[in-house]
């Protein structure tokens, strides 16, 4: 049959076997970009990436695993959701990065001729961007559209009437949730692997999350693979669920295969370290010294490994004998280092430690140096920032130009026991000075065609950045500055901030640069960001007011 010089109208798709070919007036593609919070193969090149690569004798043991191949090869209802728990460190993302290559290649993102569908997505509690019930039902559809993109239609007949708010409403979820489900019971795909990793880390909604996986665990040509950490939340919520395989990665059945990955892992980081590359005896002396502290964590060797790049060969064994072997004990070694520093230099670190501490997302250098308030000297170079950073122990971590958190156990350790000493006037007091060093930013730095596109009506797609980007340092604080306005106030319930007042720093702010401010979020793709910032300082406006008519009418009452 030629279907050649046929038209199938505006937005069709033709089947044909198991070829998709969708055609599209444009709407679809805007709605697939619209959908998309990150894409998750990127977050998994980035994570792998960050932690050295992928290696497969680290992971290769869980092919060979009994509940994994029940879980894989049967097709009994009650074995569809296997949940892989563990302590900090252990590996577990890394795990799965390894069991999606292995499924990869048996799926449509790698196979255009599978009729399977594998879709997944990374949480990231340091990140807000990812660590929403919501962004991971968006990054789940996100790939299932992209490999099969007929599936489109169960997403576009909501959001031709209701656009990108479909995605980020207060009914979101509800949209979502009931869209997922539609996809998934969609009689044009076979069977689909659903993946999550690191649930304990989806900071918003997670008990919504855990009750969309309960009720859908057993869903008909559906498996799902789930990873977190110890938490009350989710192991009640997984012991009322019977339906489902629990590999646990401490349980002793496992520990030989755990023990085995983090030697591997071993091996082939100190075979990489420059400081003993020529030299096999001391490598074989590296490598035992640190088998006998690792306790199965990989975490802890890549942190060992991350100082060791800075150790001369006579003194590894030496460092390593030092380091301790709990995860909390070596944060606080760090810690101690960092405060020894000289000069100035513990200042700069802790103001490095608590602006990525308390920001929604990872931040670039150039943001990173101007909100956390240092010399310009370090701010302005970032030669020089990359060294400050460098200061901060293995806290930190760069990757493409952007800082991380080396890993969500680092952050749980600043924000408990180095709480005092990264935020020694409060968390919110932090957030009021990210939220004023944003408006003084945005105040400098916003104008009229910032870009320089000289026309108006130019579209979107067809703007680019100039370099260097005189968006570069604020491109965060478009989008965020009010959140830290509201998290910097300490009591929500008595809201009284200068900031508000006629003519205060606000007011200012937008009587002059308003429209520089709009500017500046259309060209970032934010303006739906800036609907919700002005939503929210209304209602802190109002909130403001209210407290200030009872303050008055109390003030009268005692005069």
């Amino acid at each position: 049959m030629d279907i050649t010089g046929n038209s199938f109208g505006n937005n069709a798709t033709v089947h044909q076997g198991n070829v998709y070919n969708h055609s599209s007036d444009g709407t679809s593609d805007r709605c697939l970009a619209d959908l998309r919070p990150t894409d998750p193969r990127d977050d998994k090149i980035r994570l792998e990436k960050t932690k050295g690569g992928l290696l497969r004798d680290s992971y290769s043991w869980i092919l060979e695993n009994d509940q994994f191949k029940v879980w894989l090869d049967d097709d009994d209802p009650q074995g569809r959701l296997l949940w892989i728990t563990g302590d900090p460190g252990m590996g577990k993302t890394m795990l799965i990065c390894g069991i999606l290559d292995e499924l990869a290649s048996h799926t449509r993102i790698k196979n255009p001729e599978s009729k399977r569908l594998l879709s997944y997505f990374f949480c990231q509690g340091t990140d807000l961007r990812i660590n929403t019930a919501v962004a991971v039902l968006r990054g789940l559809l996100y790939l299932l559209i992209d490999q099969q993109p007929s599936l489109i239609s169960h997403v576009k007949s909501k959001y031709d009437i209701a656009g990108k708010s479909l995605f980020e409403d207060a009914n979101a979820w509800t949209a979502l949730s009931q869209i997922l489900i539609h996809v998934l019971q969609d009689t044009s795909i076979d069977d689909t692997i659903l993946v999550i990793d690191a649930l304990d880390e989806c900071q918003s909604d997670q008990a919504k999350l855990l009750d969309f996986i309960f009720q859908h665990s057993s869903l008909h040509r559906v498996k799902w693979i789930i990873t977190s950490r110890h938490g009350l939340n989710i192991e009640q919520k997984m012991k009322d669920l019977g339906s489902r395989i629990l590999l646990s990665l401490e349980l002793q059945e496992n520990e030989t295969c755990i023990s085995n990955a983090v030697d591997a892992y071993i091996k082939f980081s100190v075979k990489r370290l420059d400081s003993v590359r020529d030299d096999e005896d001391l490598q074989d002396d590296l490598d035992k010294a640190m088998r006998q502290k690792a306790n199965g964590t990989f975490l802890w060797v890549s942190l060992v490994m991350k100082e060791l790049e800075h150790v001369e060969s006579w003194d590894v064994l030496q460092v390593v004998d030092e380091i301790p072997s709990d995860l909390k004990e070596v944060y606080a070694r760090m810690m101690k280092q960092v405060l020894q520093l000289k000069r100035e230099n513990p200042v700069y670190c802790k103001k490095l430690l608590s602006a990525v501490c308390a920001t929604y997302r990872p931040l670039s250098l150039a943001e990173l140096g101007f909100l956390s308030d240092l010399p310009r000297g370090i701010s302005e170079k970032p030669g020089a920032l990359r060294r400050v950073i460098a200061m901060c122990g293995s806290f930190l971590t760069i990757r493409d130009d952007n800082v991380y958190l080396v890993h969500q156990s680092a952050k749980d350790y600043l924000f408990t026991e180095a709480f005092e000493t990264i935020f020694p006037a409060g968390v919110d007091k932090c957030h009021h000075s990210l939220f004023s060093r944003s408006l003084q930013g945005m105040s400098e730095a916003l104008k009229r065609d910032i870009w320089g596109l000289k026309a108006p009506g130019v579209l979107i797609d067809e703007a680019t950045a100039p370099d260097p980007d005189p968006l570069a340092t604020t491109r965060y604080s478009c989008v965020y500055w009010v959140d830290h306005l509201y998290d910097g106030i300490s009591d929500k319930a008595q809201t009284q901030i200068r900031d508000l007042d006629d003519n205060g720093m606000i007011h200012q702010f937008l009587s002059e640069k308003y429209l520089y401010w709009l500017e500046a979020l259309s060209l970032l793709r934010s303006i739906s960001s800036g609907v919700r910032a002005l939503n929210r300082l209304e209602a802190l406006i109002v909130s403001a007011c209210i407290v200030t008519q009872k303050n008055s009418c109390r003030g009268l009452m005692i005069g």
